[in-house]
């Protein structure tokens, strides 16, 4: 029966008079992560979004939605006139199938326009009553009710349901500004890119790989986040950078104990010049404190000193049992508990500096020409763009 889905903002609520402009990029989300349905017509006002479901069965939009950023929750619903013989029908209508055994219900209205004439405790009442003479089978109960009907009152019309589908929340993606995400393929640097984007950053990764060292299945689990990342947000963008050269001449050049704080340094460097041309705002990191060697606030003193871009850590303070709860539920778990591993793990040293010094770790690097290195790194960066339903764009990228 249902024609319409209901969607409600979170976050949005508190925007004023930016309001309008995140509603916008919420719309222009919705429409590219359900490209695959054109006939859906999508309606957005200041306090609520309709998709009108043109013959689309709800349950396919079902799963997209309930990972969209920005939305609060989401309602299949049945719209109406606003006639009180037409609203009663499709109530009966509505529950009907629901009611094949005793069951407690409740109504509940939420009353848009004040100008209706019933207002939301008449409207409970004239509903609930109507309800209890067509089903034997109904009770009411308003605490913790079986089935809660859910009558929203418009101007417009209508709009009924009995279920409520709990969305992602925090903002729409781009409405916070561009970040680039250093994105490993383990668990942390997926889980910190996700909550990044839910607080409405737009994310564009950055993974460094180091063939031969590094194997085709290690960049595969890339490309697969980058893919679920694309079904959540419409697209994603991973800039690929080949950084063996780079680990070849750490290993011949700088002190063993400090070779992953120089890594961790260069890393950041050429983050930031790809930020740099990306106009992207910010880096974020998965990184948790204390985790490993390269994450103390010693390490991070040092490794942060090559750049004065902000650094975004929405790890910092979480633990390992924390981040694998958060990575099963976005269904990122899977593919970074394969056993390949990737540029910071083939090098390790076995026993890196965890308070090493700033001025130490220039020292070494000023006995080096990394500068040259890095600017012919940038030069054979590869960029995929990564879109809902396993559409890729790929281009060779000249950085610098």
């Amino acid at each position: 029966m249902y024609d319409h889905v209901l969607i409600r903002y979170g976050d949005l609520s508190t925007k004023g008079r930016n309001r309008s402009a995140f509603v916008s990029r919420l719309k222009r989300q919705i429409r590219s992560v359900l490209s695959q349905w054109p006939e859906l017509d999508i309606i957005s006002n200041r306090d609520r979004t309709f998709i009108h479901l043109h013959g689309v069965d709800f349950e396919q939009l079902r799963n997209p939605l309930e990972n969209i950023f920005g939305i609060i929750s989401f309602s299949p619903v049945v719209k109406v006139n606003r006639d009180m013989e037409e609203i009663s029908l499709a109530a009966s209508q509505l529950l009907e199938k629901e009611i094949t055994k005793p069951v407690t219900f409740k109504v509940s209205t939420r009353r848009a326009d004040k100008q209706f004439p019933l207002n939301t405790n008449e409207m409970n009442y004239f509903l609930g009553s109507h309800l209890l003479k067509t089903f034997e089978n109904l009770s009411v109960n308003v605490h913790e009710p079986d089935l809660e009907l859910t009558v929203e009152i418009r101007k417009e019309a209508i709009y009924l349901s009995y279920e409520t589908v709990a969305g992602a929340g925090g903002f729409p993606v781009g409405s916070s500004g561009k970040a680039m995400s250093m994105l490993s393929g383990g668990l942390d640097s997926p889980v910190s890119t996700f909550l990044a984007m839910r607080r409405g950053i737009e994310v564009e990764a950055i993974h460094f790989h180091s063939p031969p060292y590094t194997s085709d299945r290690a960049k595969q689990k890339v490309e697969d986040i980058g893919q679920l990342f694309a079904d959540l947000t419409g697209e994603f963008t991973v800039h690929y950078v080949p950084f063996a050269k780079v680990q070849e001449l750490i290993q011949k050049q700088i002190p063993e104990n400090y070779t992953m704080t120089s890594t961790r340094r260069m890393m950041l460097k050429l983050t930031d010049a790809i930020r740099s041309t990306r106009e992207g705002k910010a880096i974020i990191t998965g990184e948790s404190i204390g985790q490993v060697a390269s994450q103390t606030l010693d390490s991070m003193i040092a490794i942060n000193a090559v750049t004065a871009t902000p650094i975004l850590r929405p790890l910092a303070t979480l633990d390992k049992q924390e981040i694998v709860t958060i990575s099963k539920r976005i269904g990122a778990y899977d593919i970074s508990i394969r056993p390949y591993e990737d540029c910071c793990t083939i090098f390790t040293p076995p026993n890196p500096k965890t308070r090493p010094k700033l001025e130490k770790v220039e020292r070494y690097e000023s006995f080096v020409d990394f500068d040259n290195l890095l600017l012919d790194v940038l030069q054979h960066v590869e960029t995929v763009t990564y879109r809902a339903n396993q559409s890729v764009s790929q281009e060779m990228s000249q950085l610098l």
